[in-house]
């Protein structure tokens, strides 16, 4: 009789537990997620090259994770560093510390037409960063706080449009953002003449980089789990309207750059992991990943390929360059153009990637 109390007990404990750690799982989950189907493998006509893998280290041993590149009007180079610093290169070849903002929140960084630079700082909002100082533009958007400003680019009289990517998860929190699968981002606008924020287009999935065109007729946002990138109108017929600009990408768009050509330079995240599709299809899958971060954190280790793309003015990709194996970069963010080379940040590096175009 007491070993069949014995097994009773452990049973009931047994199943006392497992029931504690499924609500914990289910009922005390971060994430309340929707199923997310991944656009089929395209790229068919582009076979992998890893170009990437001929880069240049700039600034290796000095640069901490630069996420994103930019070039002002004298030619000199910045980016964004997770150390807290906007970092530059002169002409002469040298780098240096410029402005320290603090945090490791530095994301989107764009030269202003005015000067100086526009940074999107994903705790503090909208930054402008110049000689003279740092100054907050905004940091909210109808009495509610932007959580998580990601990229801005800026028109020639000065309105800023520039991607809130979420206004559930924050920056270190931005996988649970993927898992959950529901559209949190926003595009804003900032309008330096009346200092006021204004929701342009809201039900965003992780609107991250943001461009304008050549001829500033629209701007285009990168919906990154999504796998797409929408227009907004800004002028003609369809000002105040949006389209699809380019979708069924072959990875998640990131950052965004106008091309002096008026193309665009679009940096793609591998967001589809071979073997582990289910993931983005299962919701249990998806509460159970988001109830342990440390195996949040072990998937996104996995991402190790590297890829850009460069997309014409009619959405069509043009050319492509990657690292099929990360061997040298992985986890690109940005693709920049500049006198017949492209400059790459990346999360998981320590330095800026140079590679020389071969132009036609």
């Amino acid at each position: 009789m007491n070993a069949e109390r014995y097994i009773s007990t452990f049973k009931g404990v047994l199943l006392g537990c497992l029931l504690a750690f499924f609500a914990q799982i289910f009922f005390y989950s971060p994430i309340s997620p929707d199923s997310l189907q991944l656009p089929p493998p395209t790229l068919r006509s582009f076979p992998w090259n890893n170009d990437i893998q001929r880069v240049t280290r700039l600034g290796e041993g000095f640069l901490d994770r630069p996420e994103s590149v930019c070039v002002d009007k004298q030619g000199t180079f910045y980016t964004a560093t997770r150390d807290g610093w906007i970092k530059r290169l002169d002409k002469s070849g040298s780098w240096q510390n410029w402005k320290m903002i603090g945090g490791d929140a530095l994301l989107g960084i764009t030269a202003s037409v005015k000067g100086g630079l526009l940074v999107c700082d994903a705790d503090k909002g909208l930054l402008k960063v110049d000689d003279d100082g740092i100054t907050i533009l905004t940091s909210q958007v109808n009495g509610s706080k932007i959580r998580f400003a990601d990229d801005a680019s800026e028109t020639q009289d000065g309105i800023v449009y520039f991607s809130d990517a979420s206004t559930k998860f924050g920056l270190h929190d931005w996988y649970l953002d993927v898992l959950e699968a529901k559209p949190h981002g926003r595009l804003l606008k900032y309008d330096p003449s009346t200092k006021e924020t204004s929701i342009v287009l809201d039900d965003l999935c992780f609107p991250n980089g943001v461009a304008l065109s050549a001829d500033q007729n629209f701007v285009v946002v990168c919906e990154t789990w999504k796998f797409r990138c929408l227009r907004y109108w800004l002028k003609g017929e369809l000002k105040g309207t949006s389209d699809v600009f380019i979708d069924n990408l072959p990875g998640g768009p990131d950052n965004i750059n106008l091309a002096p050509d008026g193309s665009f330079w679009i940096a793609l995240l591998e967001l589809r992991l071979e073997g582990i599709e289910f993931v983005h299809r299962s919701k249990v899958a998806k509460h159970f990943i988001a109830a342990f971060p440390k195996l949040v954190q072990l998937i996104k280790t996995l991402y190790k390929k590297a890829m850009i793309v460069n997309v014409g003015v009619d959405g069509k990709i043009v050319r492509k360059f990657d690292d099929s194996e990360g061997k040298v970069m992985s986890f690109v963010t940005s693709a920049f153009e500049f006198e017949d080379h492209i400059y790459l940040g990346s999360l998981n590096s320590e330095f800026v990637g140079k590679l020389r175009l071969n132009k036609a």
